[in-house]
């Protein structure tokens, strides 16, 4: 048996480990490659909003299948399909009909993993140790994405699309591998009451999704233009991100843990208003926009902790995980879609991508003003 003495929190911990490693190396490159193929700016932002959107329709299908399967098994399926997305990546050349298959194609991959993912998580930790064992998670995110997003680069300047894409995808489907002989986690055919997700969980999500799509996916964009479309300077751009957020993470998750939910999420947030006006600002100064995204990286060490650890007691706590995670990421994608076509719509009317990034800002005020509810008043010393 792989890895017999390693506790089932910890392996996932390894997986997600190995996931991380093949994203930093190719994921963060997809919409930087679109852009390099042709594909205009909105287009781009479409095309990330097109895989949310997919992703909400086909999320009602998934519930028939973990009933049955379980969610271990759709979760090391969601990983394979995300494997599969990166050969298809390097077939496409521009505008067209494969730039949308690969959209449909990817939105399989993205709902089947991340809905499981954090519905597998969230069944597997304990309330107690939740913000240090994300804290963790997000460190060993980190130490890999030092080296990953530099073979990136290497590999597409060096090797060229096809041969890296596909070991990219090689290495994000062996990431299943201590996922085998974990327990798998049944879902029950029906349950008592509401099964779905709190009001409250679910303005969270909404809120983080229009927060992502500011922060990540039109900053991707927004940086690789502000370096002037290198894939050397952009990877090692996220690679100094990546050793500046190596240790935040395990110091705020354990903030976390004993009582300071509340001081934590406006540490987190704060931090985060700053990172969003920084990075707004930064685009006609390559330097100053390497700088935004290093601080960007210390940022989602602190805020995942903050965000994920309610999350995922409240999905613990409730009579369904699977039928939590299905209602949160729905609402995820709201935001997220809701995000990059506002995004779209802007850079399309001849903006600077420095206006949607702002958007990031109401977002925030959203989820600290939600979180501090939850986190009620500090534990008393």
């Amino acid at each position: 048996m792989l890895f017999p003495k390693i506790g089932a929190v910890n392996r996932v911990h390894i997986h997600y480990a190995i996931q991380a490693f093949a994203s930093a190396a190719g994921g963060i490159f997809i919409l930087a490659y679109l852009l390099k193929a042709g594909v205009p700016v909105p287009a781009a932002l479409l095309f990330q909003a097109g895989i949310v959107g997919l992703r909400f329709l086909l999320r009602p299908l998934t519930l028939p299948l973990a009933k049955r399967f379980g969610i271990k098994p759709l979760l090391m399926a969601g990983a394979v399909f995300a494997g599969l997305d990166y050969p298809l990546l390097a077939m496409v050349d521009g505008p067209g009909p494969m730039l949308w298959a690969f959209c449909a194609f990817s939105s399989i991959g993205y709902l089947l993993y991340w809905l499981c993912y954090h519905a597998y998580f969230a069944a597997l930790g304990e309330a107690d140790d939740r913000g240090g064992q994300i804290g963790v998670r997000e460190a060993a995110v980190a130490l890999v994405g030092i080296v990953a997003p530099l073979m990136g680069a290497w590999g597409l300047t060096t090797l060229g699309s096809t041969p890296t894409f596909w070991l990219v995808g090689i290495l994000q489907v062996l990431s299943v591998i201590p996922l085998i002989g974990l327990p798998n986690v049944p879902v029950k055919g029906a349950v008592d009451g509401p099964a779905g997700a709190t009001r409250m969980a679910l303005g969270l999500m909404v809120a983080d999704g229009v927060f992502a799509a500011a922060y990540h996916y039109i900053w991707l964009i927004a940086l690789f233009v502000a370096l002037d479309e290198s894939y050397v300077a952009f990877g090692a751009a996220w690679a100094l991100a990546a050793l500046v957020g190596a240790v935040s993470g395990m110091v705020l998750g354990r903030h976390i843990d004993m009582g300071h939910g509340r001081r934590a999420t406006y540490l987190a947030y704060g931090a985060a208003a700053i990172v969003v006006a920084m990075r707004a600002g930064s685009l006609d100064l390559p330097w100053l926009a390497v700088a935004a995204n290093a601080a960007g990286s210390f940022l989602v060490a602190i805020v995942s902790p903050v965000l994920m650890t309610p999350v995922y007691n409240m999905a613990k706590a409730s009579p369904c995980v699977m039928r939590f995670h299905i209602a949160t990421e729905g609402a995820w994608d709201v935001g997220c879609f809701l995000g990059c076509v506002s995004a779209a719509a802007m850079a399309w009317a001849g903006l600077s991508l420095g206006a949607p990034i702002l958007l990031g800002l109401p977002a925030a005020a959203v989820l600290v003003f939600i979180l501090r509810r939850y986190y009620g008043p500090p534990r008393p010393a």
